[in-house]
């Protein structure tokens, strides 16, 4: 997949382009819905020769126009979005840096510049897609902004159980800790990427190593709380159990971030600097401080067993 960095302005004229199909959007998560307009626009780009192409945004619109102080976290940092939109077929997709300037260009300029002048013949999009400043243009006035140089495909909304599958709807089940459902809205789990950092290696003491996990990028993460996970190293996958969260029976003080810390249930071995890739299961329980480390330990074990039984039931076992 050949991947194209623009910012505003452009000159069109020097950028190289093929006639092809443009699928548009910010696609964070690249869910089902995502899923879906690729498709559409995959199934277009074969049946009229042409190329696979996809337009999206960095960084999200919120994070240059929004006033919130705290730096946006992602479903799917940029580096993660390519590597599924490339599991997906795209040949080219072009990443617009997202500046104050761009945002002000009218949905007139959007069309002629960024797609007419990119060479698209067809474009496709969600259903909810808007365009311009203020997003004054959408899918609905897309024909008359286009003027005949090329035709568009509106996907429609998708849902699961009655509910509309959206990048925002995942946030809040993730937020609640509901990362079983998770799946019916992405087609995968839920996972994020890090590194494993030296810890206070408490979880050895205790008779359950864990690898502390310091993730790379922004990513939202689930509700606070113990979860089964698999874990990914390289071409290998472990099952496990982590605990997100501040480890409230050890730190007297609440920390900024909180910890991941996962205890493998078939490794035992040193992972100190390695890139580790996170899936989210299921949720387990709620963290909660523990009077002694006694009780720390059984509940732990019990923790495990727990995670075992449900691998096992869902055949998802060793």
């Amino acid at each position: 997949m050949e991947t194209i960095y623009l910012r505003h302005p452009i000159d069109p004229k020097k950028i190289e382009t093929k006639p092809n199909v443009m699928a548009l959007g910010y696609f964070d998560g690249v869910h089902k819905g995502h899923q879906e307009v690729i498709k559409a626009a995959a199934a277009i780009a074969i049946e009229d020769h042409l190329q696979l192409t996809v337009m999206t945004f960095h960084p999200h619109p919120k994070e240059v126009l929004g006033k919130s102080s705290e730096p946006m976290r992602y479903l799917t940092p940029l580096e993660d979005k390519l590597t599924y939109m490339e599991k997906l077929g795209v040949e080219r997709i072009y990443i617009i840096s997202f500046t104050e300037e761009f945002a002000k260009l009218s949905p007139e300029q959007f069309v002629d510049e960024y797609l007419s002048g990119l060479n698209v013949k067809h474009a496709v999009a969600g259903f909810d897609f808007t365009y311009g400043a203020l997003g004054r243009g959408n899918m609905e006035s897309l024909p008359g902004h286009a003027k005949g140089q090329f035709s568009q495909t509106i996907v429609p909304k998708l849902e699961y159980g009655n509910l509309k599958i959206s990048s925002s709807h995942i946030r809040e089940l993730l937020e609640r800790g509901e990362v079983e459902e998770i799946p019916n809205n992405l087609n995968r789990y839920y996972k994020l990427k890090g590194l494993v950092i030296d810890g206070d290696k408490r979880g050895r003491k205790l008779g359950f190593p864990t690898a502390n996990i310091q993730m790379e990028k922004r990513y939202v993460t689930p509700r606070i709380g113990v979860y089964g996970v698999r874990v990914t190293h390289g071409q290998s996958q472990y099952f496990g159990v982590c605990n997100l969260g501040y480890a409230p029976t050890f730190n007297k003080t609440q920390k900024t971030d909180p910890s991941i810390e996962v205890h493998l249930l078939q490794y035992d071995g040193d992972l100190y600097g390695e890139e580790l890739e996170v899936e989210w299961i299921f949720r387990i329980r709620p963290e909660k401080k523990f009077a002694d480390f006694n009780d720390l330990v059984t509940q732990i074990e019990a923790d495990k067993q727990t995670a075992i039984t449900y691998f096992a039931e869902n055949q998802l076992a060793f």
